[in-house]
């Protein structure tokens, strides 16, 4: 029972601090002005949580982090409005990773890839389901282009931190 307890808090102290980088990651890039082509878009730092999650605590663990992460920095930093374009982008890039990674063709850089273009893709249709209009659509190329450069990245990195990290979660597992 008492081995059962301590992996609960284990697990529970792994999910806040990927939480709180995930959290962190947000304020950061809210906080630095990058100069984008299309409104609205990010480099999206806080996804790396979701590739390092995805790879070493699973699915349902991820999808925790993500919901947590996504409505605490809506609550912080954003608005309705922000939080319901971030949990629409942040499921449809989760289903898509989750599938990538699934399926057993890509490694970190393509699943992160997958996550990039349809968190663009998921953000995009809230946007046209909110103005009533396809025009927001003529942004799609652009976010892809974007989707796909800071997947790429942020699963290159992605990798080498689940890679470094693998081996401390064996050891919290298998005490």
């Amino acid at each position: 029972m008492r081995e059962k307890n301590q992996n609960r808090g284990q697990r529970a102290a792994l999910y806040g601090m990927l939480i709180g980088l995930g959290f962190v990651f947000s304020y950061v890039e809210a906080m630095i002005p990058v100069p984008m082509p299309a409104p609205g878009m990010k480099l999206g730092l806080a996804n790396l949580v979701n590739i390092v999650g995805l790879y070493t605590i699973g699915i349902a663990g991820t999808i925790t982090v993500s919901l947590v992460r996504i409505v605490l920095v809506g609550f912080t930093f954003g608005n309705t409005f922000s939080m319901f374009y971030g949990l629409t982008g942040g499921a449809l890039s989760l289903l898509a990773m989750i599938g990538a990674k699934k399926c057993g063709w890509f490694g970190t850089v393509g699943v992160s890839i997958f996550g990039g273009v349809f968190h663009n893709v998921g953000q995009l249709a809230v946007a046209a389901f909110v103005t009533r209009t396809g025009g927001v659509f003529a942004y799609l190329p652009v976010l892809l282009a974007a989707g796909v450069t800071a997947g790429a990245v942020i699963g290159l990195l992605g990798g080498l931190v689940a890679e470094r990290i693998r081996p401390m979660m064996r050891r919290m597992r298998n005490p």
